[in-house]
């Protein structure tokens, strides 16, 4: 199955400038191996998204097809041919 990622201009850079990843996986693969392949291709955007761990950075949210997978099953959420999946960095500040 083929997912489409979406960078946010903070990010890009870290991904050879692209604003859209197109992502191979096997059917119903869970999030967390979008993230590592991703990381896998785009070492300085993995160190951004996760953890030493692994785990995804807390203040990194992942949305599929508009639903943040906090509200679904997390990392783990299974992901669908065609997802579109948007990394959207938490903002902070005052």
């Amino acid at each position: 199955m083929r997912v489409v990622v979406l960078l946010p201009a903070v990010l890009r850079e870290h991904a050879d400038g692209l604003d859209e990843v197109k992502v191979d996986l096997p059917d119903g693969a869970p999030a967390q191996d979008l993230v590592d392949e991703v990381s896998r291709r785009w070492p300085a955007l993995g160190r951004r998204l996760r953890e030493d761990t692994g785990a995804l950075r807390r203040h990194v949210n992942l949305f599929v097809d508009g639903e943040d997978v906090r509200a679904l099953d997390g990392v783990r959420t299974a992901l669908t041919d065609g997802a579109v999946v948007h990394v959207l960095p938490s903002v902070a500040g005052g």
